[in-house]
């Protein structure tokens, strides 16, 4: 039964109810939607049913504890470098932790990208007046077994504390239920803020990440010790995320997207745009269609219409429809940290597109492959196309701005790189 042969009103009841599908009902509420479906099906009343008036039973709201209000915050949109500012201040030192410190350059980029945050968060704690809630939200248990054997297991409920700790700075030590925290080892919301501006000021000077990013786990785990879960705990995950992506460390990157999936979901504030978009980009690098397609068709209106989704739809429409032209273009304009997703599947798009023009041309100059495949310079395209087995020239001794690629020759070759090194994805750490 093809879903085109529906009347519209079905097509429409079908996308409420996969907007209003959640992590917790998703799998009832898909068994449900096919056997309904189904049966009007079956019983030739598929034009004939009021579809705007059915509710499935799964989906029908539960009574829950009221959450605790905790205010809106403006939506802070503080990574707007084009890609190439952004690969720029990668090449610099951010992939290594020997880079060259005394560029000063590199250092204000990094500067002016957390400069818009931390001005918006001082106006909007000074106009709450400093108010902060690190109370337990009862609502929500953090209880993950009866039965403790390591940090990810651990009973929070039973080990939840309010610290008393006053270092800025704490080494992460994972927590076991023979190593209970003490109010002692656990510092204070107000201690952890300080150590938030502390980092982000450590990192714009690059500091190490392996350093910081044990800092930044030390400083969540006091936070989920304490249950304090506010707009300052999302903030502290936005803020590592951006971290883990600009350091190419996508496990932590993983584990900071997991846990703010559950934050939004509790509707507290944060950058929830920003970070559905990488969601999105992240589901494209895993070529996950049938998550992607569930993913996508649960996004409100009002998400769709934010900058950084429409940018991350219109690069699953490129990639969807073969568009390469298009892809890469989006690839040089991605806004936030999006292009630092899309550099773990450039590479793959690349030679794709590769494989099409190569299979449509006779000769191509590698001037052109370029710029159309958006490489940062000639030795980046031939160093590609070397590693792809794809490095053929009809004139191999001429500088790289007048070398013409081989398109027959490169062709075959290329297919089978293709196949080979692109079948498979792994992403470490992926949710």
């Amino acid at each position: 039964m093809s879903s085109e042969s529906w009347p519209p009103k079905l097509k429409e009841w079908v996308a409420k109810c996969l907007g209003q599908m959640g992590e917790t009902n998703k799998q009832e509420a898909q068994a449900e939607l096919r056997k309904v479906i189904s049966d009007a099906y079956n019983s030739n009343t598929l034009w004939t049913t009021d579809w705007a008036a059915m509710e499935l039973g799964s989906l029908k709201p539960k009574p829950i504890i009221a959450p605790v209000s905790l205010g809106k915050r403006k939506m802070q949109d503080n990574f707007g470098q084009s890609k190439k500012a952004k690969k720029a201040a990668k090449q610099t030192a951010y992939t290594t932790p020997s880079g060259d410190f005394n560029d000063q350059a590199a250092l204000n980029r990094r500067a002016q990208r957390f400069q818009r945050e931390h001005d918006l968060e001082k106006q909007r704690l000074q106009s709450n007046g400093i108010t902060f809630n690190n109370k337990p939200h009862l609502n929500h248990s953090w209880t993950r077994t009866n039965t403790p054997q390591t940090e990810d297991e651990l009973d929070w409920d039973r080990f939840t504390i309010v610290g008393t700790n006053e270092e800025i700075f704490k080494e992460y030590l994972r927590l076991t239920s023979a190593s209970e925290p003490k109010p002692e080892q656990i510092r204070p919301l107000r201690v952890l803020r300080k150590s938030l501006d502390q980092l982000i000021d450590r990192w714009k000077n690059r500091a190490p990440y392996s350093w910081i990013c044990s800092q930044f786990k030390s400083l969540r785990q006091d936070l989920t010790v304490q249950r304090v879960r506010n707009d300052f705990t999302v903030r502290v995950y936005e803020v590592h995320a951006r971290m883990a992506l600009e350091s190419n460390d996508m496990v932590e990157y993983n584990a900071c997207q997991a846990t703010l999936k559950v934050l939004y979901e509790d509707k507290i504030p944060g950058n929830v745009e920003e970070f559905t978009a990488y969601r999105i980009l992240m589901l494209l690098h895993g070529r996950n269609r049938s998550e992607m397609n569930l993913y996508v068709g649960q996004l409100t209106s009002a998400q769709k219409a934010a900058a950084p989704v429409q940018h991350a739809l219109a690069v699953q429409r490129a990639l969807s429809m073969g568009n390469y032209h298009r892809f890469f273009i989006l690839y040089v304009d991605a806004p936030n940290m999006g292009a630092y997703i899309m550099d773990h599947f450039i590479s793959r798009e690349r030679a794709r597109a590769l494989l099409v023009i190569s299979k449509a041309y006779m000769t191509i100059p590698l001037e052109f492959l370029c710029e159309e495949l958006a490489f940062e310079s000639y030795e980046e395209a031939t160093e590609f196309l070397s590693s792809h087995s794809s490095a053929f020239y009809k004139n191999p001794n001429a500088p790289d701005a007048e070398k013409i690629v081989d398109c027959r020759e490169a062709h075959g070759y290329l297919a089978q790189i293709v196949e080979e090194k692109y079948r498979k994805v792994g992403i470490k750490g992926m949710v």
